[in-house]
């Protein structure tokens, strides 16, 4: 039962991981520029946004590696 749970836990940060490193900007502008950042503000560094979704990213990825080395140790 608790390895259904996992796995299903990992399939929705997997998601949700994937959703979010699209959402990064590339070289030539990204979030900034989706949520009206000006060519002024992606010159003078990150934008809080940005920040924010740096922290939920990192976050989602801690997430699926503990669920990927929970699961390896599960099935193993």
């Amino acid at each position: 039962m608790l390895t259904i749970v996992i796995v299903v836990l990992h399939i929705m940060v997997s998601l949700a991981l994937v959703f979010l490193i699209l959402m990064h900007s590339g070289k030539g502008g990204g979030l900034s520029d989706m949520f009206g950042g000006s060519v002024g503000q992606a010159a003078a560094g990150s934008t809080v946004v940005e920040k924010n979704l740096d922290r939920i990213t990192i976050t989602v990825a801690i997430i699926f590696a503990f669920t990927t080395v929970t699961l390896a140790l599960r099935l193993h």
